[in-house]
C-alpha cells in the first residue's frame, strides 16, 4: 500500500505513523521527495484511518510498489533534449569499451550522421578475468564526453562502484547499472538520491520480480527516471552465451510503467544474432535498443564477438526503417534509408 500525505504534514507526524505501523507489525519506508510512505504488507487502510494527515491510500498487491503499473501508468522524461520513456523508442550505440580517441570519435560521427542521440561506452569495465582490458578509467570518460559534446550526443556509461559516482556523474547523462550490480542494494539506494537517469540492467539470473524490486530501491530515494534493460539471462545451454528473453518485454510492460530497452549484443554474444533479436525486440514492444558497435570489431579490446561493424549497424537500422509501421511508439530519431 502507498500512503499519501496532505501538504505540510510534518516529519513528526510521519514518524508517529511509522511508529504506529511498526507496533502493528508493518515495516514502512518514507519516500521524502514524493511525500509518501510505502507499507508493502498493509492491505486494509482502516488501520491508519485515525491519522488525519493521511490524504489517501493506494493498494498495490505486489511486492514491488513504486515500479508497479498500479502506481502510475507511464514514465517519460528528458535527457538533454531527447524524450525517453514509455511512449518513445530510443537507440543507444557505441563500443563496449572506450579504447582510443580515434575509435570513439569515429563512432560519435556515425551516430550523429544518422541522428542517433545516445552514445555508450565503458570506461570502467567489469571483466570476469582480472587480466582482461578493464577500461581507460577517467581518461575514457573524458574522451567519451568530448566526442559527445562535439557531435551533440548524450552519454551512457556504466557505474561500477559507489566510490566512482561523483566522477562518473561529471561525464555522463545516463548511468548504466550492469547485471552484476542489479543486486547491489546499497548502491541502488544511493542512486535514488540523485537526479541522473538510471538504466538498470536485468541481473544474469534475476527473475522479473527481483528486477522490479531493484528498481524500487532506486525509486524509494525519489529518483523515478529509470530505464529497464533486458540483456539476456544465463541458461543451461553451452552453445548460447545468454538467453535473450524477448518475451519479458511485453510481460514487464503489463506490470510496470518503466520503459524497457533490449540489449541483443549481450543477449546473444554473437554479432550474427544481434540484428534478428534487435528487430524481434522492437516488434515485441521494446522502448529502444542498445547495440554494441566498433569501427573494427576484430580489434576490439572487449566483447569483439558481439560488436557490429559500422556497415552491419547501418544495415540493421535500414531494416528497422522498414519495420516502423509495426512499431506503435514514435522513434526518437530521424532516419533516411541508408545508402
Amino acid at each position: 500500500m502507498i500512503v499519501f500525505f496532505h501538504p505540510n504534514t510534518t516529519n513528526t507526524q510521519k514518524a508517529e505513523l511509522q511508529l504506529h505501523l511498526k507496533q502493528a507489525g508493518f515495516e514502512s519506508q518514507l519516500v521524502q521527495p514524493k511525500d509518501i510512505c510505502i507499507v508493502p504488507n498493509l492491505k486494509d487502510a482502516a488501520a491508519i484511518e485515525k491519522f488525519s494527515f493521511v490524504s489517501s491510500t493506494k493498494l498495490i498487491d505486489t511486492s514491488y510498489q513504486l515500479s508497479s503499473l498500479e502506481y502510475k501508468k507511464e514514465t517519460n522524461f528528458l535527457v538533454n533534449n531527447n524524450q525517453v520513456g514509455t511512449n518513445f523508442v530510443n537507440f543507444i550505440a557505441g563500443p563496449c569499451s572506450v579504447e582510443t580517441e580515434e575509435q570513439i570519435f569515429e563512432t560519435a560521427a556515425l551516430l550523429a550522421k544518422h541522428n542517433i542521440p545516445f552514445i555508450r561506452g565503458g570506461a570502467y569495465k567489469p571483466r570476469t578475468s582480472p587480466y582482461s582490458f578493464r577500461g581507460l578509467g577517467k581518461d575514457g570518460l573524458k574522451l567519451l564526453q568530448q566526442a559527445a559534446k562535439q557531435y551533440k550526443l548524450s552519454v551512457v556509461t556504466e557505474l561500477m562502484d559507489l566510490s566512482l559516482l561523483d566522477e562518473v556523474q561529471q561525464y555522463t547523462d545516463v548511468i548504466q547499472i550492469g547485471s552484476r550490480n542489479m543486486s547491489n542494494f546499497y548502491l541502488l539506494s544511493e542512486l535514488g538520491k540523485i537526479e541522473t537517469p538510471i538504466m538498470l540492467k536485468r541481473g544474469i539470473q534475476a527473475n522479473v520480480q527481483e528486477w522490479l524490486l531493484a528498481a524500487d530501491y532506486i525509486m524509494c530515494g525519489g529518483n523515478e527516471n529509470i530505464i529497464l534493460c533486458e540483456r539476456g539471462i544465463r541458461s543451461f545451454d553451452p552453445l548460447s552465451r545468454n538467453v535473450m528473453d524477448v518475451g519479458v518485454i511485453p510481460l514487464v510492460q503489463s506490470l510496470s510503467h518503466l520503459p524497457i530497452l533490449a540489449d541483443p549484443s549481450h543477449g546473444t554474444g554473437e554479432a550474427k544474432f544481434v540484428a534478428p533479436l534487435a528487430k524481434a525486440s522492437l516488434v515485441a514492444g521494446a522502448n529502444g535498443l542498445m547495440i554494441e558497435i566498433h569501427p573494427n570489431p576484430k580489434k576490439a579490446l572487449s566483447d569483439s564477438r558481439q560488436a557490429l561493424s559500422f556497415d552491419e549497424f547501418e544495415n540493421l537500422m535500414a531494416d528497422i526503417e522498414l519495420l516502423k509501421p509495426t512499431i506503435k511508439k514514435p522513434i526518437n530519431a530521424t532516419y533516411s534509408v541508408f545508402q
